[in-house]
């Protein structure tokens, strides 16, 4: 399918739906490191800028739309008012895509907050907005290792499927590939990454955070278990805008860029442009590819029931 990708950051979704046979006609986001990150990787058709700028005639015709936003803001009083909520907008540029290119699928994720934000009404409120949008709407919420995903990281998925189509051939939920007994465990992920400072000058971004290792009960601080998936990557944690990198299953030192990446099932030769504060960045705000390819899967399914 032709699919059209917003807030699309590195680029982690949209790797994976390529993965799964589809085309990326066109993508976007506001991140200078990560637009160069995309056209390094996957394609120069990622549009560098603010969606709010782009007009609908802008953007190609699509058979689906993907993307994340943020959830901040979400609360009744701010859906309501008719004034400009800047923790809303990108929200409402999603919408205004879909509302205006009518794709026959669209595809958002988000973090597990956005269910129980304002005691469930954001979500109530965003089933409604694409239900009058002309959406049959589901949502559920997913945590990547059950997907073989060597990371906990829970996410919602929210898909609509346009109103004219048969139900037969609404978009259904992706089942899990993997259960406790068979996750992939952040210990056999990285069992052949050599230390960044030995033997791995041949890996990209193979550099770490020396924000010191402390083994404390909260976020980003926590002791690693090699044979367990990684805690969720992060794209911020400090408290202050910066990285707090997750500890290396060895835990004598954060990971690095690459083992996040590779945590987040992204490539081994693909390379973040930035520092190493914004590709960790980078990593953090991405869809896990692999976690992306099953959901493309979904998608291939449905495309074939055309042929």
């Amino acid at each position: 399918m032709k699919i059209v990708s917003l807030f699309s950051g590195a680029g982690g979704l949209d790797l994976g739906l390529i993965k799964s046979g589809h085309k990326v006609v066109w993508a976007n986001d506001i991140d200078k490191d990560s637009c160069e990150t995309y056209r390094k990787n996957i394609g120069q058709h990622i549009v560098c800028k603010s969606i709010s700028e782009v007009e609908i005639s802008d953007i190609p015709d699509c058979d689906v739309v993907v993307g994340g936003f943020p959830c901040q803001g979400f609360s009744m009083a701010n859906m309501l008012r008719t004034s400009d909520d800047e923790r809303n907008i990108l929200y409402r540029q999603f919408h205004r895509v879909i509302d205006g290119k009518k794709p026959l699928y669209f595809i958002a994720e988000n973090v597990r907050g956005i269910l129980s934000l304002d005691n469930g009404n954001a979500i109530k409120k965003i089933v409604h907005d694409f239900t009058e949008a002309g959406y049959r709407v589901s949502y559920k919420l997913f945590n990547t290792a059950d997907f073989g995903v060597p990371q906990s990281r829970l996410r919602v998925i929210i898909a609509g499927t346009r109103n004219d189509l048969p139900t037969q051939q609404d978009f259904i939920f992706p089942e899990p590939t993997h259960d406790k007994t068979s996750w992939v465990s952040i210990g056999k992920a990285l069992q052949n990454i050599p230390e960044p400072d030995e033997d791995a000058p041949q890996f990209v971004n193979h550099v770490y955070s020396k924000y010191k290792v402390t083994n404390r009960n909260f976020t980003g601080h926590r002791r690693t278990d090699p044979n367990k998936p990684s805690p969720t990557i992060l794209a911020r944690g400090n408290g202050k805008g910066g990285v707090c990198a997750i500890q290396h299953p060895n835990n004598h030192r954060r990971m690095s860029v690459r083992e996040s990446a590779l945590i987040q099932t992204f490539p081994l030769d693909f390379e973040f442009v930035g520092s190493m504060g914004s590709s960790y960045r980078q990593v953090g705000n991405a869809v896990p590819v692999l976690f992306g390819k099953n959901l493309g899967s979904k998608l291939k399914e449905l495309e074939l029931a055309y042929i």
